[in-house]
């Protein structure tokens, strides 16, 4: 009786959980919609503490293997410098974590590898939070910005890093030419990212469009760009000396999904610590979780890296950049 009574909780929560993914979605409007998203999140605490500071996937080896799932972001990281070259670069390297969330990236590129960090967000509560994690003496400071209009002059920064932060970009074109234009002459981009599959020679099928849609819908994201697609616009800001290099980490951060839901398993303490609405919210994003491995386990989406160095080129006048790439 004990455990029918448990699996009718359970079945009702699940029930409550689908209920409120289906009324509650957090459809992308403007940056404020994104911005808004991540201060709750913050707010709750409750990414942070099944996701830890990294707000991203993690890598878990090629081919894949069991790993802990906090242990796995670290790693992802390493891998990340490792592939972008980065580890080659003397300390005192001026980097831009852009899309930094709580920092943790942030943090790993200042201790580990010695690098002069500046994290953004359009998210205050996630600056305000990274500033409380980051020990004093660690060169790794936080501001709000937008990332469609970064605050900084042309040629800024020796290497530029994006996690995950491009979904949330309304414009790739523009997202593209801010990321190159921040980075010096012989700087260095190295960005992560989700991205659907190429569609523009096979359009998306009759189950791909309503996932798609909801994985939009869910997570305050615009649009997601293919590899092909971002690496075009890339091309095309005509600051990039040479080729943008690419590659496909799906299989290396596809455990992922299912290890995040997990995680509500494992640590127990949860459900104490933020009590019963904390537990609808974290049913809430179970749905998504699970269209996500869905998706990138079928190929639908995949996980882009990219590397770009950008060329010898100025722009005539970095203080009216913006309205540069309004007219491009």
């Amino acid at each position: 009786m004990n455990a029918l009574i448990a699996l009718v909780i359970l079945l009702a929560l699940v029930i409550v959980g689908i209920a409120v993914y289906l009324f509650t979605a957090r459809s992308y409007n403007s940056a404020d919609s994104v911005a808004n998203s991540y201060d709750q999140w913050t707010e709750d605490g409750i990414l942070e503490f099944y996701w830890g500071e990294h707000i991203h996937l993690g890598h878990y080896g090629s081919p894949p293997r069991r790993k802990n799932f906090l242990k796995a972001k670290y790693d992802f990281v390493h891998e990340m410098v490792a592939w972008g070259g980065l580890d080659k670069l003397p300390a005192g390297t001026t980097l831009l974590d852009v899309g930094c969330g709580f920092g943790g990236s942030s943090r790993v590129l200042a201790k580990d590898y010695g690098f002069s960090v500046t994290g953004v967000t359009i998210s205050p509560k996630q600056v305000e939070r990274a500033r409380e994690l980051t020990p004093d003496g660690v060169d790794a400071h936080f501001k709000v910005d937008d990332a469609m209009a970064l605050s900084y002059p042309d040629a800024s920064f020796d290497v530029v890093w994006s996690v995950e932060a491009g979904p949330h970009m309304p414009d790739k074109a523009v997202f593209a030419k801010e990321l190159m234009r921040v980075l010096k002459p012989g700087g260095v981009l190295v960005l992560a990212d989700w991205n659907q599959r190429d569609d523009r020679q096979k359009p998306l099928n009759f189950w791909e469009r309503p996932v798609m849609r909801q994985l939009l819908d869910q997570w305050s994201h615009p649009a997601f760009a293919s590899i092909e697609g971002f690496s075009e616009e890339l091309t095309s800001t005509g600051l990039v000396d040479g080729n943008v290099i690419t590659s496909d980490w799906t299989k290396e951060t596809l455990p992922s999904w299912l290890d995040s839901i997990w995680q509500g398993v494992a640590r127990p303490s949860g459900l104490v610590k933020f009590g019963f609405s904390g537990l609808l919210k974290s049913l809430r994003e179970v749905p998504t979780i699970l269209l996500m491995r869905l998706a990138f386990g079928t190929g639908l989406c995949r996980f882009g890296m990219f590397r770009a160095q950008r060329a010898n080129v100025k722009v005539s006048d970095p203080r009216n950049i913006t309205n540069e790439i309004a007219q491009v």
